[in-house]
C-alpha cells in the first residue's frame, strides 16, 4: 500500500474505527507502560519523579481546558454542521477557528510562563525548595506543549469526521516514542530535564503526522482572522460551561496531586503509576468505542436522525459493557502481578509495587463508569449540549476532593481501617496507608458521576425525542 493511499484509509464502519483506535491505543498504552518503567527504573518513586509527575499538572491543566475540554469536544459536531450545509464554508470556518485559537494559546501559556514562579509555590505545598527550583522550568517547558496540541487536536478533529482513524491512531504512538526518546537519550545529560524534552518532541510528532492528511481532506491554511465570525461565537458559546467542566476535572487532580505532596516521598509517583495502569483498560475500551463512535453520532444530531442515534449508541454502550467487566475483574486478581512485571526495577522497590497494586484494586471497582463516562459525555456533545454534563462534572469534582481530604485523614490515623487495608493488601509495617484514600476517592466519585449522567442523558433523550 502506497503513503498516500495509507494516509487517506478510511473505516467502514464504527467497529472497524473502534478496533484500529483500540489497537493504537493499546500499542500506545504499552509504550506509555515502558516510559513509566524507563522512569521508574531510573529515577525511582522519589522527589524527582514527583516534581515530573506534578509539574505536568500546570501546563496539563491548560490543555484540557482549552483543547480535549474545550475545542476538540465542540469541533467536530460544529464542522459537521458545516460541512453538511457548506463544504467551502466549512473550511474556511476551520482557518478561523484555527488562526484565532493558536492567537489565544499563545497569549495564554505566555501568560502562565511568566507566572510559573509563584503558581509552583501555591499549588504544590509539600515541595521542597530544591523541588520547586527543579519545577518551575519544566513547568515553563511543557507550556510548549498545550501550544502545539491546540493545533494538532483540531487537524484531529477533521480527521476523526472523514473516518481517518489510522493516521489519527498514529498520534498517541508517536507521542510516547517522543518522550521515550527523551529518557533514553536525553536524561543521561540533562536529568529528569531531558525527560521534558522529550515530551515537547512527542507532541511535535503528534502534530507533523497529521498534516499531509488533512490536506488530503481537502483543507488548505489561510493566514484569515476574523474575531467576529459567527461560527467562532458558537464554539465559544458551548466552550464556555465545557471549560468550567474540565476545569473541574483538572482543579481535582491538582487537589489529589497537592494532598499526595504532603503524604510521603513517591506518593504522587504511585498514584500516577496505578491510574496509569487503570487507564490502559479504560482507554483501550471504553475511549476507543466513544472517539470512533463520535462522528456518527454528531452526523445523526447534525441530520436530525434520532432513530440512528439512538441505534449506535445503545450498541456501543451495550458492547463496552461486555468487554469492560471481565477485564477489570481480572485487574483486580491479577494487580500483583501485573505491577511487578511494569515497575519492579532499578529504584522501584517492592514497597512501593505493593502500594501502586493496592492503589490498582480499588480502582478496578470503578473501571466500567469510567469507561462508560466517555460515551455518555459524547452523547451529550453530539446534541451541542455541554451545560448538563458540566454541572455534573463539577459535582463529581467537589465530591472527590471533599472524599479524598477525609479518606486520607481517615487512613492516616492508626486504627481498624488501615490495619485491615495493611493486612488485605500485605503491606509492609509502618507503610502509609494514606495514600490509598485517593483512589477510594476517586473511584467512589467517578461512579456517582456515572450514573447522574446516565439517568440526565434518559431524559435528554426522552426530551429530544418528544421535541423531534
Amino acid at each position: 500500500m502506497s503513503l498516500h493511499r495509507l494516509f487517506n484509509f478510511q473505516s467502514k464502519n464504527i467497529t472497524a474505527g473502534a478496533l484500529i483506535l483500540g489497537v493504537s491505543y493499546f500499542f500506545s498504552a504499552i509504550l506509555g507502560l515502558i516510559t513509566d518503567r524507563l522512569l521508574a527504573g531510573r529515577f525511582g518513586a522519589g522527589r524527582e519523579l514527583d516534581v515530573f509527575f506534578a509539574a505536568f499538572r500546570i501546563p496539563d491543566f491548560v490543555y484540557n481546558i482549552l483543547i480535549v475540554g474545550g475545542i476538540t469536544i465542540v469541533f467536530l459536531p460544529l464542522f459537521a454542521e458545516y460541512f453538511t450545509r457548506d463544504e467551502k464554508e466549512s473550511w474556511l470556518m476551520v482557518n478561523h477557528v484555527l488562526n484565532v485559537f493558536l492567537l489565544f494559546l499563545v497569549a495564554a501559556c505566555l501568560l502562565l510562563f511568566l507566572f510559573t514562579p509563584w503558581l509552583v509555590k501555591i499549588i504544590f505545598p509539600g515541595f521542597d525548595l530544591s523541588q520547586i527550583n527543579l519545577a518551575i522550568p519544566l513547568v515553563r517547558l511543557f507550556f510548549l506543549s498545550p501550544i502545539i496540541f491546540g493545533v494538532s487536536n483540531i487537524l484531529s478533529g477533521i480527521l476523526q469526521y472523514f473516518h481517518r482513524f489510522f493516521v489519527y491512531g498514529l498520534t498517541p504512538i508517536l507521542y510516547n516514542l517522543g518522550i521515550i526518546a527523551g529518557i533514553i537519550f536525553l536524561t543521561p545529560h540533562y536529568g529528569i530535564f531531558g525527560v521534558g524534552l522529550g515530551v515537547i518532541l512527542g507532541a511535535l510528532l503528534h502534530l507533523s503526522i497529521q498534516i499531509a492528511p488533512v490536506m488530503f481532506c481537502g483543507f488548505r491554511y489561510k493566514p484569515v482572522l476574523n474575531f467576529q465570525y459567527p461560527a467562532l461565537k458558537k464554539i465559544f458559546t458551548l466552550m464556555l460551561p465545557r471549560i468550567f467542566g474540565i476545569a473541574a476535572q483538572q482543579i481535582n487532580l491538582v487537589v489529589i496531586t497537592a494532598i499526595a505532596s504532603t503524604i510521603t516521598a513517591g506518593a504522587i509517583t504511585i498514584f500516577n503509576f496505578s491510574n496509569s495502569v487503570q487507564g490502559l483498560l479504560v482507554g483501550l475500551i471504553g475511549v476507543s468505542f466513544a472517539v470512533a463512535v463520535f462522528p456518527t453520532l454528531a452526523r445523526a444530531s447534525a441530520q436530525k436522525q434520532k432513530e440512528e442515534f439512538l441505534k449506535h449508541f445503545l450498541s456501543i454502550f451495550r458492547r463496552i459493557i461486555i468487554f469492560i467487566v471481565p477485564g477489570s475483574v481480572l485487574l483486580f486478581f491479577l494487580r500483583n502481578y501485573i505491577i511487578d512485571f511494569i515497575y519492579r526495577t532499578g529504584k522501584f522497590t517492592t514497597g512501593s509495587s505493593h502500594l501502586t497494586a493496592a492503589c490498582l484494586a480499588i480502582f478496578a471497582f470503578s473501571i466500567f463508569a469510567q469507561a462508560l463516562i466517555p460515551l455518555l459525555l459524547r452523547a451529550f456533545f453530539s446534541f451541542q449540549d455541554t451545560k448538563t454534563p458540566t454541572v455534573i462534572t463539577i459535582m463529581a469534582m467537589l465530591l472527590n476532593v471533599a472524599l479524598s481530604l477525609f479518606f486520607v485523614s481517615w487512613l492516616r490515623s492508626p486504627g481498624n481501617v488501615s490495619d485491615f487495608f495493611s493486612r488485605y493488601f500485605s503491606l509492609a509495617t509502618g507503610q502509609e496507608t494514606a495514600i490509598l484514600g485517593l483512589p477510594l476517592a476517586f473511584s467512589l466519585s467517578a461512579i456517582v458521576q456515572f450514573f447522574l449522567l446516565h439517568f440526565a442523558l434518559k431524559n435528554k433523550l426522552k426530551t429530544t425525542f418528544q421535541n423531534g
